[in-house]
This record gives structure tokens, C-alpha cells and sequence, in this order.
């Protein structure tokens, strides 16, 4: 199957499905000396792994990731590098009664029509349990990108249409939703609760802001900054929206009103403001990079629902097993990761934009 293969010059390919024997990512173009550990990965995975809290799924995993190869004496060589987790905890036989039943809200339909065969174990590759190769490759992007004091501040800015009333970002790990906002997070809460009883679930909104990205990394047509974050974000199961800067808003603006005037301060372009989100043209323009994701609600509820199963029949379904109330809070590492992979791929294409770049000795 293809399409699991992102980027150019950072370069990774994901394996695995959600009840096989594991998961893992190849990953090409990662430049040797780099100080590499399996803690460095292990602290990216262990915010995406389930059983964290009530609100997540219960299925219990260590996700321990094992670097296979492409490290050598704690320092990355410039070789492939592969990093496999193990499935510990599946339970296959939880899906059996829905093996040829199609999900409301899953990728079972189009599974099923394209290949004309699925894997029903927790959807296979269109598990939420994919996101784990993402996750690893997307430790290390941001792991080079650190060096360069790149950083990225990812967090839930809303969950069930409760927005967060602050950015604190010292108190996004405080509460079990990231959210930077306690007590926002305690309405979540409450809400969440609620939610579990009525066997339903929420979706929500994450927001991402990268600071330190120099101007000028990204291409002006196709490859734009901008378009190659939506298409990343975009490629994660549960994102069905987004947007940079402000966005959809942009749209009620007058141009007076939506444009960034330049400055010099103290020898430095700037911006006054930041509405674009920290792109222009399709480059970043050395601003905060600004971008939020919309995360759907958990497909899997225990709702009985209408659907049809492969004969076309009419069935209803009440969908069994362990899944997560909500995905926001698992997913916030994920979009950071897909974000980290985006701005170190554009980050070392550019490294071809000038002769001079090109060749340094020059």
C-alpha cells in the first residue's frame, strides 16, 4: 500500500498496523553526529500512548521503542535509521463481530472498496495507533531542530466547544487534556465525564506555534511553508480542518485589517503584528509560526448506530472495545510531530536555495 512514505530531504517511511506484531519508522537523510538515545524518543511516545487517564483508551502499552539501526556509540551515522515499538496488549477478538460490518466514521468503506480487503483489528493502518512512527521520526526532527533554537509550544486550545481562556504553557502537562488553561480544563472535565456516561465522545482544537524559524525556509509554489503543514497535518486520521494565522477569520477583514505592516527595530525587520501566522508568500517570514488543527470526535462509540455491513444490508452497530473518549489529547504530540518533520525538511531544501548555501566554502 502506498502513502506511507513523507518528505524529501528528512525523509520517513511508517510500518505496522494497530494489532500486528508491531510498529516502526525508517527514517533516510538524518545527518550523522547527532547525540541520539532511546530516552530522547521514548519522552515524545509516552505522550501519545494510551492509558495516560480515564479519558484516553484503556488498552495498556508501554510503547517502548527500540532503535534498530543507524546509531552507533549514542551518535546517529548518517545511515537509515529504524525504530520499531511492540504491541503488547492487543485484543483482536474485540472486533471480530464487526468484520464485515463498516464503521460509521472509519476508513472500513474505503478500505474494503479500494483493496477489496481490510484489516478489521482496530483498523490496521487507519489506527490512531499509526501515529506512532510519526511520532518517533518526529522526536528526532525536533531534536536537530532544538540546535538551532527551534521550539514548539502544542497544545488543545478547545475540547467539546470549550475554548481555553489563557496560554499558560507551564500549565499544558497540569491536566490530562494539554490544555494551558486549568481551569478551562476542569469545564472539559466535567463535560468529559458526562460525555463517557452517554457512551458518546468530543473533538476539539489544537494549536501549534513554532518560534525561531529564520525567514525564507519554504518554496514558493507548491511547496509552500504553509500548504506543506496543512498537507501534513492533514495526513493524521482525525484532522478534518485547517488553518494559519488567522485563518478562516482573515476572511471578514479588509485588507488594512488582515495586513502585517513591517518594522525595524533596532536594525531587525519585524512585524507589528502577526495575522498572516508567520508566512508569507509560502516562506516564513521569521514571526511566530501559528496554526491550528480540528480533530473530530472518537468515531468508535457504544451508541447504537445505523450503518451496512458487506452484503449492503442494513445493520445497526454498537461498537465494543477499548477507545478513547476523546482524541485531542493524544493527538496534540502528533500535529507537533508532523510540524517538526515539515520545518526540518524545508529547513535543509533550503539549504540548496543560493550557490553560497550550497557550497559554504564558497
Amino acid at each position: 500500500m502506498g502513502g506511507s512514505i513523507f518528505g524529501n530531504n528528512f525523509r520517513i517511511t511508517t510500518w505496522g498496523e494497530s494489532h500486528g506484531t508491531g510498529l516502526g519508522v525508517v527514517i533516510d537523510g538524518c545527518p550523522a553526529g547527532l547525540p541520539l538515545s532511546e530516552e530522547d524518543i521514548q519522552s515524545f511516545l509516552d505522550r501519545r500512548k494510551p492509558g495516560q487517564s480515564k479519558f484516553t483508551t484503556p488498552r495498556k502499552e508501554s510503547d517502548t521503542v527500540h532503535i534498530l539501526s543507524g546509531v552507533f556509540e549514542g551518535k546517529t551515522t548518517g545511515t537509515p535509521i529504524s525504530l520499531a515499538v511492540w504491541n503488547e496488549n492487543q485484543k483482536s477478538k474485540d472486533y471480530s463481530a464487526i468484520a464485515d460490518i463498516y464503521r460509521p466514521g472509519h476508513a472500513d468503506f474505503g478500505f474494503d472498496t479500494k483493496f477489496g480487503f481490510r484489516d478489521y483489528r482496530g483498523g490496521g493502518r487507519s489506527s490512531g495507533r499509526e501515529t506512532i512512527g510519526r511520532v518517533a521520526a518526529g522526536a528526532i526532527a525536533s531534536k536537530i531542530l532544538s540546535l538551532a533554537g527551534i521550539s514548539f509550544t502544542c497544545y488543545a486550545k478547545e475540547i467539546g466547544g470549550i475554548p481555553v481562556g489563557k496560554v499558560d504553557p507551564d500549565e499544558i502537562n497540569d491536566n490530562p487534556f494539554y490544555m494551558p488553561d486549568n481551569e478551562a480544563a476542569s469545564k472539559v472535565q466535567t463535560l468529559a465525564d458526562e460525555c463517557i456516561k452517554d457512551t458518546d465522545s468530543l473533538g476539539g482544537i489544537i494549536e501549534c506555534v513554532i518560534k525561531n524559524v529564520p525567514a525564507g525556509i519554504g518554496e514558493p509554489v507548491f511547496d509552500k511553508l504553509d500548504a506543506r503543514l496543512a498537507y501534513a497535518v492533514m495526513s493524521i486520521g482525525a484532522v478534518k480542518g485547517f488553518e494559519i494565522g488567522d485563518g478562516f477569520e482573515a476572511a471578514k477583514l479588509r485588507g488594512s485589517e488582515n495586513n502585517d505592516p513591517f518594522i525595524n527595530e533596532n536594525g531587525v525587520i519585524t512585524k507589528k503584528s502577526n495575522h498572516s501566522g508567520g508566512t508569507l508568500g509560502g516562506m516564513s517570514d521569521g514571526s511566530d509560526i501559528i496554526f491550528r488543527a480540528a480533530i473530530k470526535p472518537t468515531p468508535s462509540i457504544a451508541k447504537t448506530q445505523e450503518t451496512v455491513n458487506k452484503n449492503g444490508e442494513n445493520v445497526s452497530i454498537n461498537i465494543k472495545g477499548r477507545h478513547d473518549p476523546m482524541i485531542v489529547p493524544r493527538a496534540v504530540v502528533v500535529v507537533e510531530a508532523m510540524a517538526a518533520l515539515t520545518v526540518l525538511d524545508l529547513l535543509m531544501e533550503n539549504e540548496t536555495a543560493t550557490i553560497k548555501k550550497l557550497f559554504s566554502c564558497l
